[in-house]
């Protein structure tokens, strides 16, 4: 029981801070000036790469305990998704996200070029994907912690 709300804790604020990046954050970015933007756009893409990627990993490991813990359940075959989802997320992400992230990181806000903007907007676009497949693997863990 611990260890469900544990999860349900983490995995739900990680999406929430996920989303908001999206929903919230981007858009605001946008609304800067190009120095501002690239200058701020920098210090994000520097300071979520740095917590995220354990984060991460606690709750793929937290999805790890609740299949051994409910491995007798009904809904383990829900609960083995959620996992196999997230591990899927972790690779989209260094394979295809990080890299941009590291470049938009280390970017000069005062040589902010079109190219790198393309790149932030690439990286927007990839990411809202990850924010879908995290929130399945979600689903997935609450539907067979419940059935």
């Amino acid at each position: 029981m611990i260890l469900d709300v544990l999860s349900i804790v983490s995995i739900g604020l990680l999406i929430g801070a996920e989303f908001s990046v999206s929903a919230f954050i981007n858009p605001v970015l946008l609304k800067l000036e190009p120095v501002a933007e690239a200058r701020a756009t920098s210090l994000f893409a520097q300071n979520l790469g740095q917590m995220m990627p354990f984060w991460y990993v606690a709750n793929l490991l937290l999805l790890i305990a609740e299949v051994v813990m409910h491995r007798h359940d009904a809904g383990i075959s829900w609960l083995t998704a959620a996992p196999m989802l997230w591990v899927v997320t972790i690779g989209f992400t260094l394979l295809i996200l990080v890299p941009i992230n590291n470049r938009i990181a280390t970017m000069n806000p005062n040589a902010y070029s079109d190219k790198l903007k393309q790149e932030h907007a690439k990286w927007e676009m990839l990411h809202r994907w990850r924010v879908l497949s995290l929130t399945m693997a979600f689903v997935s863990f609450l539907i067979g912690i419940r059935v």
